[in-house]
């Protein structure tokens, strides 16, 4: 293939789409994988004119297995195997795979998916067009070849060389439909080298694979716990949602969970395997009916298409392959879908059914931050950190969920605000991976999850008290934790944990908001002494504010209404609160805390009405902030300012006040 010919070759807008793929990577950071360079070794190898052998990835029993053995395997480079190899023989697709005899059915799917996005599969196949194989220039060929993953928020190039394992000149790990085609093969040697050995590769999380291939972050869905079969309004709720993450570019993967070993990989009577990674390839309404009368009737079918990563055995229900409900379709709709009649592995069901059979869905959102974009631009905020052990309960950074109350304040924690009246916030907390090794076995996750706390809209040192907890994920021990969540304007703080107390690894935050949250770290209990704090003094007490609600307020205009807002004063510092719309009883659920260094000064609690022109007080309190006031609700009357009777303005506030001399105590 000539270099500058896109007639041939994976997919019909290659060069566009390879345009953009190398725009994109010439502005994103890729990191050689164990300093591995690509170019420099491929360089080396032809100058030497000599095969280039991975020493870091050997053809030998410690990269298949770190227990395992299959006996008469030999390492072929391709030529050795087929007389004409390439890359890709007639482009590349989701029907190329097929699984090996590794348990890998996950990445198998997750490749099936990958194939179908090219800007997606060209990322992790960087540069094709220059490692194919060439017939014209023979000579240019070293056997080495790279391929790119996102791993812990860092894209890697992972350089590998072309021996493959085989036995009785058979692959006998992932391969595809014809014996000169490698690309399957080669991705998925340069994905057992990432994790350690071929054997890591069994049993693994389709959702890992999928964020690997994008850098995305995957949501897991339990469609059996949500029921989503028996209510057809949520089911039409989630059907619409894995269509936008198909039509956004996302992968999508499904599976049956086998509750025993005896109930893996086997066969259900309507065809379905469970304990099996399915790839989802598309998602879309499909009109009935034929001619006009299909376009002003306008009847449409929620549909998903799947694909067994075996390339055969497929559904055998309603609108399977064969079935008769397919001349419910017209012959260009059908055509429109891809539709086939071959055991492919490929078919397609009702969203309906697919609820009722499939018990897992994986959605990978390709998670977009381009502001040239169509579609909804998300603000990201990515953080490191870290669950560490330390003697000291101020120090410690490991202390396990909130079952253990007495250390779970002890872990990292974040704090985020939400800007907008509401906002649909996005977390995805993921484990730093567990490289294989023969010496140590298959690298376990650790359970983990997070807790999401609303906090007073001023902190900015680490919690002691547990606050109002608003959002929680699943604890589980995956790579990753994912939870999509409304939250209301405020200031949150984020707690990632691990079940247990006392365990330890690196972690990495992901805070996905409409606008830019200003996510980070809490690291100070408190404020820090410095060589002011002689002169300035340092604070001796510290409050927190909760203003509950208020009620009674005066009307302010002529539906007897208002447009209440919250100030909180002390020592020249303070807190407002978002504006509640047409009320005079307002709930406000906010807090304040101050580091107070005159703890005889009082704390000053206003309400105001707010206006378009100029904002109407409406009342204030005035508080001592007394520790040894120990009242937790108090139902006060708003006064004026200049200190006159209580009864001077309608309305009542209703707040609990927290003060200690101790700084770390809340």
């Amino acid at each position: 293939m000539a270099a500058g010919d896109t007639s041939v070759g994976p997919g019909a807008h290659a060069r566009p789409m390879l345009l953009q793929g190398r725009w994109e990577r010439m502005f994103s950071s890729v990191k050689p994988y164990e300093n591995q360079r690509y170019a420099s070794l491929k360089k080396e190898c032809q100058r030497r004119k000599q095969l280039f052998e991975d020493p870091l990835f050997p053809a030998n029993d410690d990269s298949l297995f770190y227990k395992s053995r299959i006996q008469g395997i030999q390492w072929k480079r391709p030529k050795e195997i087929c007389d004409d190899p390439h890359l890709f023989v007639d482009g590349i697709s989701s029907h190329d795979l097929h699984q090996g005899q590794v348990g890998n059915c996950w990445f198998v799917a997750a490749c099936s998916s990958l194939a179908s996005r090219e800007s997606l599969w060209q990322k992790v196949i960087p540069d094709w067009k220059e490692q194919e194989w060439n017939s014209e220039k023979p000579d240019s060929y070293v056997g080495i070849f790279h391929f790119q993953f996102w791993r812990f928020g860092q894209w890697l190039d992972v350089v590998i060389d072309d021996r493959l394992p085989t036995l009785h000149n058979q692959l006998i790990y992932c391969h595809s439909n014809s014996r000169n085609e490698f690309w399957c093969a080669l991705v998925e040697k340069a994905y057992a080298k990432l994790s350690g050995c071929y054997e890591a590769l069994d049993g693994g999380n389709t959702a890992d694979a999928l964020v690997d291939f994008t850098g995305g972050v995957s949501e897991p869905i339990d469609l059996t716990e949500g029921d989503y079969i028996a209510d057809e309004a949520k089911r039409n709720v989630l059907f619409e949602r894995v269509l936008k993450v198909h039509n956004r570019g996302g992968l999508i993967s499904c599976s049956i969970k086998a509750m025993s070993a005896a109930d893996m990989e086997a066969r259900l009577a309507c065809g379905l395997v469970k304990g099996h990674a399915y790839a989802v390839t598309d998602v879309r309404k499909v009109r009935l009916g034929h001619g006009l009368l299909s376009f002003f009737k306008s009847e449409k079918l929620d549909m998903i298409r799947m694909r067994n990563p075996w390339g055969e055995r497929e559904w055998n229900g309603p609108w399977s392959d064969t079935s008769e409900e397919w001349q419910k379709v017209s012959k260009s709709e059908r055509e429109k879908m891809g539709m086939t009649v071959e055991d492919d592995g490929e078919f397609w069901m009702t969203f309906e059914d697919f609820c009722k059979y499939f018990t897992d869905i994986i959605k990978c959102r390709l998670i977009n931050t381009s502001y040239l974009s169509i579609h909804k631009t998300w603000e990201e905020a990515v953080l490191r950190g870290a669950w560490t052990r330390n003697s000291d309960p101020l120090k410690n950074r490991c202390g396990g969920c909130i079952n253990h109350k007495d250390t779970f304040l002890q872990n990292p924690q974040y704090v985020f605000d939400v800007k907008k009246t509401e906002d649909e916030v996005l977390i995805s907390i993921q484990q730093k991976p567990k490289r294989t090794s023969r010496k140590e076995g298959k690298g376990e996750n650790l359970a983990i999850g997070f807790d999401i706390h609303k906090v007073e809209l001023n902190r900015n040192y680490r919690m002691h008290t547990l606050q109002q907890k608003v959002a929680s994920s699943i604890y589980i021990n995956s790579r990753s934790v994912f939870l999509r969540t409304d939250l209301k304007e405020g200031r949150y703080v984020i707690i990632p944990t691990t079940f247990d107390p006392g365990h330890v690894g690196e972690f990495l935050l992901r805070v996905f908001t409409d606008v830019p949250s200003d996510c980070r770290e809490l690291t100070l209990d408190e404020p820090p002494h410095t060589c002011w704090s002689g002169m300035c003094g340092y604070p001796q007490v510290v409050s927190q504010i909760h203003v509950l609600a208020a009620a009674g307020l005066k009307n302010q205009d002529s539906q007897g209404g208002a447009d209440p807002y919250v100030i909180i004063k002390c020592e020249g510092q303070k807190v407002r609160s978002p504006v509640k719309k047409n009320t005079v009883s307002p709930e406000f659920d906010i807090k304040g805390l101050f580091y107070r260094k005159k703890p005889g000064q009082p704390i000053i609690v206003q309400i105001w009405n707010h206006n378009l022109i100029s904002d109407e007080f409406l009342g204030q309190v005035v508080l001592k902030g007394d520790p040894s006031d120990r009242q937790s609700v108090h139902t006060l009357h708003l006064q004026d300012k200049g200190n006159r009777r209580s009864n001077d303005l309608p309305g009542t506030i209703a707040l609990r006040l927290l003060s200690s001399n101790t700084l770390t105590n809340v």
